[in-house]
């Protein structure tokens, strides 16, 4: 009656061992999706990091530009303000 259980636990282990490997491969597949998604929100935080690292630089000119008119007596303080509001920088004014 033992050597009877003998087929049927070969044929048990090898079914484990199929499951298992069908297991493993559909793991894989799933972790190189996530590794993927990882990369593209890796990219897209990298792209708005960048364009508000743009937008600060151009509030800081614009801050200086103010700056510099607030404290620039001798310039045309009406001909700067529109300029700034034309959107164009201001050129640094001589004394």
């Amino acid at each position: 009656m033992g050597w009877e259980i003998i087929p049927i636990m070969i044929g048990s282990v090898a079914l484990v061992a199929i499951v298992l490997g069908m297991a493993q491969d559909t793991f894989q597949t799933w972790l190189k999706h996530k590794e993927r998604q990882m990369e593209l929100m890796a990219n897209k935080t990298a792209e708005q990091a960048a364009q508000y690292a743009a937008k600060a630089q151009k509030l800081e000119a614009r801050v200086r530009v103010l700056e510099r008119i607030a404290t620039d007596r001798g310039s045309d303080l009406a001909m700067q303000i529109e300029d700034l509001r034309d959107g164009g920088e201001l050129k640094e004014s001589v004394q």
